[in-house]
């Protein structure tokens, strides 16, 4: 059964930083990339970051570039999101997912319940 379990959420001041950390297990495919999506309160979901299954390359939304940097350990089967310089605007529910292409679409499996990050001060 496909599962993403997020953690690492929270409220913190901007500039601050946050690392997120993704759960995964239940899936079987030839190439995915696998990452991390967002939605801020009334819009839709964005594509934030993801990191290839084969070659371990990674993308980021402009957005972000520069500020988060994605990593994974394959023995855990844990992708995390190490989020720095937070911005206000990154206020969103973080979520985990895996997509088929890049940049990552909304294309396989379910949304899980997320974890929220608030950047306040």
């Amino acid at each position: 059964q496909l599962q993403f379990v997020e953690s690492g959420g929270g409220l913190v001041q901007p500039g601050g930083s946050l690392r997120l950390s993704c759960a995964a297990s239940g899936f079987t495919l030839d190439y995915y990339c696998i990452g991390w999506f967002r939605q801020a309160p009334g819009k839709e979901y964005e594509g934030v970051s993801c990191i290839s299954s084969d070659d371990g390359s990674t993308w980021y939304a402009d957005s972000v570039k520069g500020r988060f940097t994605i990593s994974r350990d394959n023995n855990k089967n844990t992708v995390y999101l190490q989020m720095n310089n937070l911005k206000p605007e990154d206020t969103a529910i973080y979520y985990c997912k895996i997509s088929t292409v890049v940049p990552p679409v909304d294309d396989f499996g379910s949304w899980g319940q997320g974890t929220q990050v608030t950047v306040s001060s």
